[in-house]
């Protein structure tokens, strides 16, 4: 039998001890409770010796603010300190709320009912949702959503980098679609969108899934993101037409023959007018100007080109 002490017991690993919470989040979380205390007893002992100084002498009001901040100090340690069990509560809190109710509702069945009362009302309850198709159905996606959370959960602890805290994303809540299951997640310090839209393929293996999608949950907060995991295609599925039932079974059927669709042009075939364009001859040489007494004209010192000044 291995020995285990009791410091070894809640965050290393040793022979016949299972780790709850790993040892870098158990010593992060002692550091962070500590400061909380020392802040939390600092802050708010000074803030009320301040107060209490306008009406009690300044001793009293030192030590009014040591009895007040000191409480208080001790509150936010403890809530620091024991967050990473909150954490891996609210991980369990659906099994847990589950396993408790079923529980208590069968101490009420057994304590006010006989044993074949009991035995009759425990195969309705089970037996009905397993041969109902829609309660089936119902109870399987909202077990996939259980079983999605604590998927994701094993993927961020074993191959995604967290904060050096080693505080893991916060998983919400999951609830299921037409394609399999919507998670909701909120990271913390560490992690962003891209650093996971390159592990989708791994986390769609861990979730049992055939792939796996990622987007923000929120335009104004980057850290809330929305997982779809997808273990179907619901576009592939055959669906029946109710436009079969408007058609009258007694119409009788017409046999229609497909027009024949032409597949080429056959030119020689079309007639069309020939067109004569006129034929153009060379221009006339043009004459040179002569002047009143028959000789002609000097020639220009410019070239023949028009004066854009004449047209303004």
């Amino acid at each position: 039998m291995s020995k285990s002490s009791p410091r070894r017991s809640f965050g290393r690993k040793s022979s016949g001890t299972i780790t709850v919470i790993e040892a870098r989040v158990h010593r992060s979380s002692a550091r962070n409770a500590r400061l909380a205390f020392i802040l939390t007893a600092v802050i708010v002992g000074l803030l009320s010796a301040v107060v209490a100084a306008s009406s009690i002498h300044p001793i009293l009001a030192l030590l009014t603010g040591a009895l007040i901040g000191v409480p208080l100090g001790g509150l936010a340690w403890l809530l620091v300190r024991i967050w990473p069990v909150l954490r891996l509560l609210w991980w369990w809190t659906p099994e847990i709320g589950i396993t408790t109710g079923l529980g208590a509702a069968w101490v009420q069945l057994v304590n006010h009912t006989s044993t074949l009362v009991t035995l009759l009302v425990v195969a309705l309850v089970v037996g009905v949702p397993a041969a109902v198709p829609v309660s089936r159905r119902f109870l399987v996606a909202w077990t996939w959503c259980l079983v999605v959370r604590h998927r994701l959960r094993v993927c961020f602890a074993q191959f995604i980098i967290a904060n050096q805290s080693g505080s893991l994303p916060l998983i919400l809540w999951a609830k299921p679609t037409p394609v399999g299951e919507r998670v909701w997640v909120y990271l913390r310090p560490g992690l962003s969108l891209a650093d996971l839209e390159g592990r989708l393929d791994r986390i769609a293996v861990a979730c049992h899934a055939s792939t796996a999608l990622i987007e923000r949950a929120s335009d104004r907060n980057a850290a809330y993101l929305r997982f779809d995991i997808k273990r179907r295609e619901v576009l592939t599925a055959q669906v029946g037409s109710p436009l079969v039932d408007v058609i009258d079974p007694d119409t009788p059927a017409t046999e229609r023959i497909p027009a024949t669709v032409p597949t080429a042009l056959d030119l020689p075939d079309i007639d069309a007018p020939t067109v004569t364009l006129p034929t153009q001859g060379k221009p006339a040489a043009k004459k040179p100007a002569t002047t009143a007494n028959g000789s002609k004209p000097a020639a220009s010192t410019t070239s023949d080109v028009d004066d854009v000044s004449d047209w303004i």
